[in-house]
């Protein structure tokens, strides 16, 4: 018995426990923290439903977690390869984006002008689980039968960083992810070969997450924007970036990754999962 009942006072019964919600690491921890948390903390109190943060060291490491059974939600699109499809995870929402595309990226100055140049030279990966960060540049360049020396980073915005500094002749990028990073850094570069468009990183709810739970994050997700207290959260997160606007959310459903599917099908690149 609760000792406040035993003192003659009503007993409060605990919150509940957050769920862990998982977001895959594009950035360093600090910067991926810093633009998800004001983002949690409005969903969190709009839909009812405790979220927390949970990141793993590297992509690899989150994507891991998630197929472990350790999140209860997560931002990804790394689960619909064949294997991880079948986990059941489903999707809510995805971030209201023109799309993003996977790059093969070099310095403006460098001396490298197309992707035969790169043959067994050093290109940095983000790691061998990203879609745009590995899959779709790397399918391109074993398409044009190009054998490169890749080397992962652990995130996109490390093989950036390596990039920037010279450590290899190009990267393998998200097109979304580079473009805010070269505009931070002043940065220039020069695409050398780039996919077509797929929809953004999804909102997914693992399948032990009621329905109803799942719809009411899926909610407080696609109205964030036309809230003043959503827009405020999603501008905060956007400055923490240094984004010149906010990237609210829509309502998705597993058929909006279709190309994924379609694209693990056909790849050349060896399926890591």
């Amino acid at each position: 018995m609760c000792l406040a009942l035993l003192l003659g006072t009503a007993c409060q019964a605990a919150p509940p426990a957050p769920y862990a919600f998982g977001v895959l690491n594009h950035r360093s921890l600090q910067a991926t923290a810093a633009y998800w948390n004001p983002i949690l903390a409005y969903v969190s109190t709009r839909s009812g439903v405790p979220l927390e943060l949970h990141i793993g060291r590297t992509a690899n490491e989150t994507t891991d977690r998630v197929v472990a059974g350790k999140l209860d939600f997560a931002y990804t699109n790394h689960l619909f390869t064949p294997k991880r499809h079948k986990l059941g995870w489903r999707v809510l929402a995805r971030q209201d984006t023109q799309g993003i595309r996977g790059q093969v990226v070099v310095l403006d100055n460098s001396p490298v002008a197309t992707l035969h140049e790169l043959a067994g030279k050093p290109v940095a990966f983000a790691n061998p689980y990203g879609f745009t960060g590995y899959y779709l540049p790397m399918d391109a360049l074993l398409r044009a039968e190009i054998n490169v020396a890749p080397l992962f980073s652990g995130n996109q915005e490390a093989a950036m960083g390596q990039l920037e500094s010279g450590q290899v002749a190009a990267a393998g990028v998200s097109d979304q992810v580079m473009a805010d990073f070269a505009r931070r850094r002043q940065l220039k570069y020069r695409v050398l070969a780039e996919s077509k468009p797929y929809f953004d990183l999804a909102v997914m709810a693992s399948p032990r997450i009621s329905t109803a739970d799942g719809e009411k994050v899926r909610q407080a997700f696609i109205n964030m924007a036309d809230d003043p207290v959503g827009l405020r959260a999603l501008q905060q997160s956007a400055q923490s970036l240094g984004l010149s606007h906010v990237r609210g959310f829509v309502a998705a459903d597993d058929r909006d990754y279709a190309d994924y599917r379609a694209f693990f099908q056909h790849t050349r690149v060896q399926l890591n999962e």
